[in-house]
């Protein structure tokens, strides 16, 4: 099983933006460790990041046609995408694994205007403030749940 990783704006920027935010490991370190983690439970990690809204959209209509799970940082889109929304539900419905949104830092303990994401309500679930440990985190709850999915038939 595939499971398609998505980062949002800016993310290609860690390790030189605000590491006192976002940390020192670099979004290839991420993926590495992503990747490595996959195979060991079995699936197989696609990392993307794109700063154009547009694109991550597209991304997410590909893993809804495909049937891949999603895991997603969206950045700042989290705050402002009613857009990625719509192509995200997409991924609730049957057949489709659903996604989990995933941010660095805790979203809820900085400004204001970070405490609403238009995807949590659609999320299957919401790791934030945990650092790159969260992506491991997510990685390992959509193996679990791909896991659970085939033992039941689905």
């Amino acid at each position: 099983m595939k499971v398609l990783v998505l980062h949002g704006p800016n993310l290609d920027r860690l390790g030189k933006r605000q590491p006192h935010i976002y940390g020192h490991q670099t979004l290839a370190d991420i993926e590495e460790n992503l990747r490595r983690r996959g195979e060991e439970l079995g699936l197989e990690v696609e990392s993307r990041q794109s700063n154009a809204e547009s694109q991550l959209i597209d991304w997410a209509h590909e893993a809804a046609d495909q049937h891949w799970p999603v895991i997603i940082n969206p950045g700042g889109l989290t705050h402002t995408s009613v857009a990625l929304r719509d192509a995200l539900v997409e991924l609730n419905d049957e057949g489709n694994h659903g996604f989990v949104e995933v941010h660095l830092s805790n979203i809820h303990a900085r400004e204001e205007f970070r405490h609403h994401s238009y995807l949590s309500p659609i999320a299957r679930g919401v790791i934030a403030g945990l650092g790159a440990h969260g992506y491991v985190l997510a990685l390992e709850y959509v193996a679990a749940q791909v896991e659970s999915a085939a033992a039941a038939g689905n």
